[in-house]
């Protein structure tokens, strides 16, 4: 059986490197990992292509500006066409219920989005615009970082790759450290990693506080739940899973 086609919707963009485990170790295979980003600052897309060349994802960006997404024709047309164009296996997106609840900005918009596009890209919808595009079936679609994941991919064996890839995105690693700065205040900071001047600019203080936030959380749900995975990404598979018999 071929290698899967996975087509990850990432919103900003960092969560490529989010998913990087699962992109990466399918492309590692043979597999073709894709991504399309709505939202993306002309500066940051250099660093986004960066990670993604790390972890073997083509990247391509939609052009969305921020506060501006909604489900509407335009939209879901461009969305359809990217699918019919990439025809995925997997698509791995934004869990619904955490981006309901995510106060970062649109993305509960994009959450519709997404969803709307991919059941319209299997049927008759605006054929006749995407010559000579075919409707492409709803493909097996996995949520990001859900809160009440169902599986785990083991990422222990590309966990460098997708720290190389963190690194990349300079401009978010800095973000990062000024919101976590202010939002845990100094002490809090040091204590994570240890004298923040050590790490030079913010861009590195984001990158190393991003390094053990991750450790944590894919430490958590990997060895520290009873795992047999030391590092594991989490995901929530929509729909069962069909087995012809039970698997270990």
């Amino acid at each position: 059986m071929a290698e899967p086609t996975i087509l990850m919707l990432a919103t900003y963009g960092m969560e490529i490197v989010e998913c990087g485990g699962a992109l990466a170790k399918n492309a590692r295979a043979g597999g073709r990992s894709e991504a399309a980003v709505l939202l993306a600052r002309d500066a940051a897309r250099p660093q986004i292509e960066a990670a993604s060349d790390v972890l073997g994802v083509r990247v391509r960006f939609l052009g969305f500006a921020s506060g501006t997404i909604t489900p509407d024709l335009p939209s879901k047309k461009l969305l359809v066409r990217v699918i019919r164009e990439v025809r995925p296996d997997i698509v791995i997106c934004q869990d619904p219920e955490h981006s309901f609840e995510d106060l970062d900005p649109d993305r509960r918009q994009a959450m519709i989005l997404y969803l709307e596009a991919l059941a319209l890209a299997s049927r008759d919808f605006a054929l006749e615009e995407m010559t000579p595009l075919a409707a492409h079936p709803i493909p097996t679609i996995y949520y990001m970082t859900p809160l009440r994941p169902n599986c785990l991919v083991n990422v222990a064996d590309v966990w460098d790759l997708k720290e190389k890839a963190m690194s990349q995105l300079r401009s978010q690693m800095a973000f990062s450290a000024q919101v976590l700065r202010q939002k845990l205040g100094g002490p809090a900071v040091r204590t994570i990693v240890g004298d923040p001047a050590t790490h030079g600019d913010d861009a590195g203080l984001g990158t190393e506080l991003h390094r053990q936030m991750d450790r944590a959380f894919h430490m958590y749900h990997g060895m520290l739940t009873h795992g047999s995975f030391a590092f594991a990404e989490p995901y929530r598979r929509q729909d069962k899973f069909h087995f012809e018999r039970l698997i270990v």
